[in-house]
């Protein structure tokens, strides 16, 4: 199993500058770990989590196998460790029992806090995946625990473990002894087999709000001596995007680059991200239509820094923000900045749901173009210059009530500022002359063609062939050979699929129908019932036709005669002769028997 000695230091002395023997200086230790919680009370922000395992502790009922899931950063593996140190704790004087608070002085707390207990194993199921790995597992739970009161396997990123792993693993889980208890932690939870997911009690670790990881930045800025403001925690937060050790290692730079106080300009410079009021102001150009001047100000930002990308989701944040704002403004401004609270109602007031639809989807199929871009400020600016041009057009449905109404230009969008300054007085204009051309004289008028309606298939066959002339190759040959049909009707089929035939069959064949005969198709897929073998695909009847046909021939007296002369023959066609009998001989021609024709064919 792999182990982590985190708070071990080394032990080696330095000499001074005199000579004297002096301690070496404290290993650092980065924020993530020297806060990293040891009890369920340093839990933040997992309230359901932590009710579920102080009534499970207090009261005996504690499952031997958890799952825990959620994204990096949340307190996966903490948690974990945290249940261990829970059941084996032995309290301050060696005599307790499992408890809600593990005291974190005896032995057995320690050793789990240091990645060093030797009942409570943790495994990285990235790295070991195989059936070999869990084996050791499975050897292992038949042996009590050395010291401890149980042994406790914790896998982390339990969702890498191949398929025959898990497959290994089930029945132990099922029914582990009594001493052996199993901690999952995976952040695909979608990918752990459910019937392992079945075993177990599972827990949805939740994201960390913004509002909640100011508090704990904020405490432990002032743990550590370090002041830091405001603004430079929130943006510190919003980076994190809900995980506390992603958010505990920005900030852990952030107090390297400070000398003694955190400023968002130090945090936004190491972020590369813009100022906040910068990107409301650029928002506020591109909707108002003031191109020259939100390029520059794009240009200004990239010079400063700012990452073309980090941009564009700001202004996707920005454009969120204002959404809820204008749906629901009482929880979008809970925990909202003073400029969110000002600038921010005052767009939301100014601009409509549909303006901010479409500037959401326009912005969102920009992000993905400045990634995949050479060039992310020129793509940024391409971005900007499309909304900028159609943040104010009506919507879809005002112009279609416009022009219903006869005023096609009732609603016209107005064009950038930057556009209309740049546009010239217009001058009227003389007509261009307009050549003569004779017209032709008009063909008299005849009726209307009616149109001839498609033929409606109303058999199994019929609708095969209708593929088979539309050159459907591929859904013609699925038909033929994976469909065995029960019923055919006008818009309805009956049938029953091959194994080898997809799932997506019948509904491609519906469409296909619906197009080319212009009537609604069901096309009901059953499973296969006993007797279904009795049903035939229609290549399966094509074939059996052909060995009944030779069969039949084989047993003509001729053909059966030649095939004993010749016991290494076969029929390897059969084909219709035609026999052309002269006019001036047919009154004497021998009848034709349907004896020499069956000979013939052969």
């Amino acid at each position: 199993m792999i182990s982590r000695m985190d708070d071990q230091t080394p032990s080696e002395t330095i000499e001074g500058p005199a000579g004297d023997v002096v301690a070496p200086p404290a290993e650092y230790r980065v924020l993530a770990r020297k806060y990293r919680p040891q009890t369920l009370d340093d839990l933040k922000g997992q309230d359901a989590l932590v009710r579920t395992l102080r009534n499970a502790l207090a009261s005996g009922r504690l499952a031997h196998a958890f799952v825990l899931t959620g994204v990096r950063g949340v307190g996966k593996t903490t948690t974990a460790r945290i249940i261990a140190k829970g059941l084996n704790c032995i309290g301050p004087d060696g005599s307790g029992g499992p408890t809600v608070t593990p005291c974190g002085v005896c032995d057995p707390c320690r050793s789990i806090t240091e990645d060093r207990h030797v009942d409570v194993m943790e495994m990285d199921a990235a790295s070991r995946t195989g059936v070999d790995d869990i084996r050791e597992i499975i050897d292992g739970v038949r042996y009590k625990p050395v010291s401890a009161r149980y042994k406790v396997y914790i896998i982390d990123e339990v969702h890498m473990l191949s398929r025959n792993a898990f497959n290994a693993l089930l029945k132990t889980l099922e029914e582990p002894p009594e001493h052996v208890k199993f901690i999952f932690a995976t952040t695909e939870i979608r990918k752990v087999p459910i019937t392992v997911l079945s075993r177990c009690q599972r827990f949805d670790l939740r994201r960390f709000d913004v509002s909640e990881l100011m508090e704990l930045f904020g405490t432990i800025c002032g743990k550590e001596g370090v002041e830091a403001d405001e603004e430079a925690l929130a943006l510190i937060s919003r980076a994190a995007d809900g995980s506390a050790r992603d958010g505990l290692s920005i900030l852990d730079q952030a107090m390297a680059l400070s000398d003694g106080r955190i400023t968002a300009a130090q945090v936004q410079d190491m972020l590369g991200l813009a100022d906040r009021a910068l990107v409301f102001d650029l928002f506020e150009k591109v909707m108002g239509g003031n191109i020259a001047e939100a390029l520059g100000d794009v240009r200004s930002m990239y010079a400063s820094g700012a990452d073309p990308v980090v941009v564009l989701q700001d202004l996707l944040d920005l454009t969120h923000l204002i959404t809820r704002l204008k749906t629901a403004r009482d929880s979008a401004l809970e925990g909202a900045s003073e400029l969110e609270r000002t600038r921010g109602v005052t767009f939301a007031d100014q601009l409509t749901l549909p303006v901010l639809a479409r500037t959401w989807q326009m912005l969102l199929k920009g992000l993905g173009e400045v990634q995949a871009a050479p060039s992310t400020l020129a793509a940024l600016e391409m971005v900007l210059i499309r909304l900028a041009y159609t943040a104010d057009l009506p919507p879809p449905g005002d112009l279609v009530k416009a022009i219903k109404a006869g005023k096609p230009d009732a609603a016209p969008g107005r064009q950038p500022a930057a556009a209309q300054n740049q546009t010239a007085p217009q001058t009227e204009r003389t007509p261009a002359p307009v050549a003569m051309v004779p017209k032709p004289v008009a063909a008299p008028p005849s009726a209307p063609e009616e149109p001839v309606a498609p033929a409606i298939p109303e058999t199994f066959e019929a609708v095969v062939a209708l593929f088979e002339e539309h050159r459907e190759a591929l859904l013609h040959a699925q038909l033929s050979r994976s469909v065995r049909p029960i019923s055919a009707e006008a818009g309805r089929l009956e049938i029953v699929l091959d194994p080898s035939a997809p799932d997506s069959l019948p509904g491609q064949v519906a469409a296909k129908l619906k197009q080319w005969t212009g009537i609604l198709w069901t096309v009901e897929s059953n499973d296969a019932m006993p007797g279904d073998e009795d049903i035939h695909t229609l290549a399966e009847r094509k074939a059996n036709a052909e060995a009944a046909k030779r069969k039949s021939i084989s047993e003509h007296p001729v053909v059966a005669a030649v095939l004993e002369a010749f016991p290494e023959s076969t029929i390897e066609a059969i084909r219709p002769l035609v026999r052309e009998i002269p006019e001036e001989a047919a009154p004497e021609a021998a009848p034709y028997s349907d004896e020499d024709s069956q000979a013939n064919e052969a």
